[in-house]
């Protein structure tokens, strides 16, 4: 069975242009993720793994949307190879059922992430130039959602979860903890 991931690093980005490629490829079922790359702990990636079974090929539309280091799509791909699953990503033309297949996608591997460091530092120098020049503020803050106070004294009365509290209004939990410590 072709199975197919999917996986765009916010809510607001769209991820039909992976679908289209992966359904024109034969994909019969998708997982489709919109978080972050960066953590491993994703819930569409281990529904996924935890789906895949002996025989099955994974599609990406490209490896970084697996992974975004070199270290976690080789930990990926060793799973999948556990498993005996196969492995190809479209843009890269990476089938790592041939031994080609797997040396391309270490070398394409380290590359991403060599450049993603790189971009990475170029974005940090870029940021301490604007700040000595009094030009780079940070992000504006975070204001607190109109019913704050309400939910706050749900989640302070026990009566409902942090989880909830964060759903009900629509924050991050970085942010409602932030928020929450200067309460």
């Amino acid at each position: 069975m072709k199975i197919g991931y999917v996986r765009v690093s916010s809510k607001d980005q769209n991820p039909e242009r992976q679908i289209s490629a992966l359904q024109s490829n034969g994909t019969e079922k998708l997982f489709i993720e919109k978080l972050s790359g960066k953590d491993m702990n994703r819930p569409c990636l281990n529904e996924m793994l935890g789906y895949i079974r002996e025989g099955d090929i994974l599609i990406v539309e490209s490896y970084s949307r697996l992974a975004r280091s070199t270290k976690d799509l080789l930990s990926i791909i060793e799973k999948l190879q556990e498993k005996g699953v196969g492995f190809i990503s479209l843009k890269e033309q990476i089938d790592t059922s041939t031994p080609q297949g797997k040396l391309m996608l270490t070398v394409f591997a380290g590359l991403a992430q060599f450049e993603r460091e790189c971009l990475l530092q170029r974005q940090s120098e870029g940021i301490a130039i604007a700040k000595k020049a009094g030009k780079y503020k940070g992000r504006k803050p975070v204001d607190k959602p109109d019913d704050w106070d309400y939910v706050i004294k749900l989640y302070r009365n026990h009566e409902i979860t942090a989880a909830q509290a964060i759903k009900r209004l629509s924050l991050t939990k970085s942010t409602f903890y932030r928020l929450l410590k200067k309460n």
